[in-house]
């Protein structure tokens, strides 16, 4: 027994200097230098770099989305509606002669002579001359009293309870900007919202309160979203056909006939009124419409024989450089019509007042491309 025991220390001690094939728990070289390789590859590298920059990319663009949705904002609020200008206010002895005269023709005698010279195409449901009795005054064309305000808006869209202000000449493009960048900036908050939203019903966010924020947060943007991208689309409809919330419920009427789509030109050009023709201001809220308000091109070829005395109303603009409105705004296609044209006298104008009709070829509409 005493002899078994060297030789099992001896066995032991063998086993302890030979290298055993066992494996080990601590890393050898190799695989710690494949373990740096997986980390230095272009994948794990880019998910870094994303994971690092993409909460910086979410700050940056909900500012800017932000800021363009305030600066709209203030203009929408802030911005003044624009008024008729002096020209269309009535003198003070045409105001005594409409005072004296009786509600009938003889009103109309001194209202048709007020607006000769006015760049004024529309008409009342009867025909007459649009005249405002509270602020004394010819209409312009697309202009409408505003029972909130109690005064005439130039372009007037409607009254927005929402931003306290009428929405008109001025400030449309102000509104539909706002409309734009409120939307996007609701879309932009539900969408990084929408991760946390998820985690919320599985139960993957720690149970704190601030977990019904998140929810709350989500609904509120995601139905403001749904809201704001009605209206914004009916907007923009109605910026595609030149046409004003006022005008869809009750069409311009000219002097010969009611004509919905009188005001449009096309899409471009409708854009273009609004917009303006520089580009680069197209998504600021800064001014940039065509036009003064008073007068807007129209897709008419005909001119209302009271409103000049050439069939292209050049004449009365041409020899004064400085009058406040264009010449009779027509399609640029359609200008060539009327350049043979003789002029037209007051005794034929009248000859012909009960002859116009749809065979006559100068009321047409040209087809929008």
């Amino acid at each position: 027994m005493d002899s078994a025991h060297p030789s099992n220390h001896s066995r032991s001690l063998c086993r302890a200097l030979l290298p055993s094939n066992r494996p080990t728990h601590t890393p050898s070289l190799v695989s710690s230098a494949n373990l740096l390789m997986k980390d230095s590859t272009p994948s794990s590298m880019s998910v870094k770099i994303l994971s690092r920059t993409g909460p910086i990319v979410c700050l940056v663009a909900y500012h800017i989305f932000f800021m363009l949705f305030v600066w709209s904002y203030w203009k929408t609020i802030f911005t003044l509606p624009m008024n008729p200008s002096k020209e269309f206010h009535l003198s003070y002895s045409d105001k005594e002669s409409l005072e004296r005269e009786p509600r009938g023709e003889s009103q109309q005698e001194v209202l048709r002579r007020a607006a000769k010279d006015l760049p004024i195409y529309t008409r009342t449901m009867s025909g007459a001359i649009r005249y405002c009795d509270r602020c004394h005054l010819v209409k312009p064309d697309r202009c409408h009293h505003c029972s909130v305000c109690d005064k005439c808006i130039l372009k007037m869209d409607h009254h927005c309870p929402w931003v306290n202000n009428c929405v008109g000449f001025s400030n449309y493009k102000f509104f539909l900007l706002f409309l734009a960048y409120s939307l996007l900036y609701c879309l932009f908050i539900a969408a990084t919202d929408l991760q946390y939203f998820i985690k919320f019903w599985t139960n993957g966010l720690p149970d704190t309160q601030a977990k019904f924020h998140i929810m709350f947060l989500f609904f509120a943007a995601a139905m403001f979203s749904v809201s704001l991208s009605s209206l914004f689309g009916y907007h923009c409809w109605l910026v595609s056909k030149n046409k004003s919330t006022l005008e869809v419920f009750r069409a311009p009427i000219f002097r010969h006939r009611t004509d919905k789509n009188g005001f449009s030109l096309g899409f471009s050009k409708n854009l273009r009124q609004v917009f303006g023709d520089e580009k680069k201001y197209w998504l600021l809220p800064v001014f940039s419409s065509l036009g003064d308000g008073c007068s807007f091109p129209t897709c008419l070829v005909n001119q209302d024989p009271e409103q000049a005395s050439t069939p292209g109303g050049l004449n009365s603009t041409s020899k004064n450089e400085n009058h406040l409105f264009p010449a009779k705004p027509l399609r640029d296609s359609q200008s060539h019509l009327l350049t043979d044209t003789p002029s037209w006298s007051e005794a034929a104008a009248k000859a012909e007042k009960g002859k116009v009709g749809m065979s006559n070829p100068a009321l047409t509409m040209e087809n929008e491309t």
